[in-house]
């Protein structure tokens, strides 16, 4: 079990080492936003570390709070972790979404100005192999799991072209609209030019019998 939990460690150890970084506060809140297709499991590993490396931290029980909001802004979900921790959750919806995480530390916002790093990486879709394969002595068995692997990796390439295209509708529709509403501002814009062209003409002629210069 020890041996386990010790490769799991490593094994996002070294996911985080390639992943991104901010600067959070202890306290504050801050999001990423992430375009997700429908239906998409995404999994996420975080790290949350001191700044400055060789100081310690001030709240030995700090942790993050994750809460993750769809395009509508709804909460998908939110629960409370350590400072390492991976969660999970599904896509209910396409478009852009938002992972914001906040550290719950206990102390008095007067004293918790603490300057600390978070380590975040973001898969989408199934992206690893089922660990069960690497024991699996039977080669059938072998094979059975790198053809749903594959099958993963097609649905998951299959829903992100389904949902870049419905970006490009979406971009092409609002192109188009916004085109149309050019064209009917030019013309109304046309006809307002032509109808005070006319009505200056008019008074100005108007004025002339009136002086009787014509």
């Amino acid at each position: 079990m020890r041996l386990r939990r010790a490769g799991f460690f490593l094994q996002a150890y070294l996911t985080l080492a390639a992943a991104m970084y901010f600067d959070l506060g202890e306290q504050e809140e801050r999001c990423v936003i992430q375009e997700i297709p429908e239906d998409m499991l995404v999994t996420g590993y975080f790290l949350l570390q001191p700044w400055d490396l060789k100081s310690s931290t001030h709240s030995p029980q700090l942790g993050v709070t994750v809460t993750v909001r769809d395009p509508n802004h709804e909460v998908l979900m939110t629960k409370r972790y350590g400072i390492f921790a991976k969660f999970t959750f599904t896509a209910h919806a396409s478009g852009q979404h938002f992972l914001c995480f906040q550290t719950n530390s206990t102390r008095f916002s007067v004293f918790a100005g603490e300057r600390l790093k978070l380590h975040l990486d973001v898969q989408i879709g199934e992206h690893v192999m089922n660990p069960k394969a690497d024991g699996a002595k039977d080669n059938l068995k072998t094979l059975e799991y790198s053809l749903q692997h594959l099958i993963d990796q097609m649905v998951y390439i299959t829903k992100q072209q389904d949902y870049q295209r419905e970006k490009e509708e979406t971009f092409r529709q609002i192109s188009e609209d916004t085109n149309s509403t050019v064209l009917w501002w030019a013309v109304v814009q046309t006809f307002l030019l032509l109808s005070v062209g006319f009505w200056q003409m008019k008074r100005l002629k108007d004025f002339f019998i009136a002086k009787k210069l014509v």
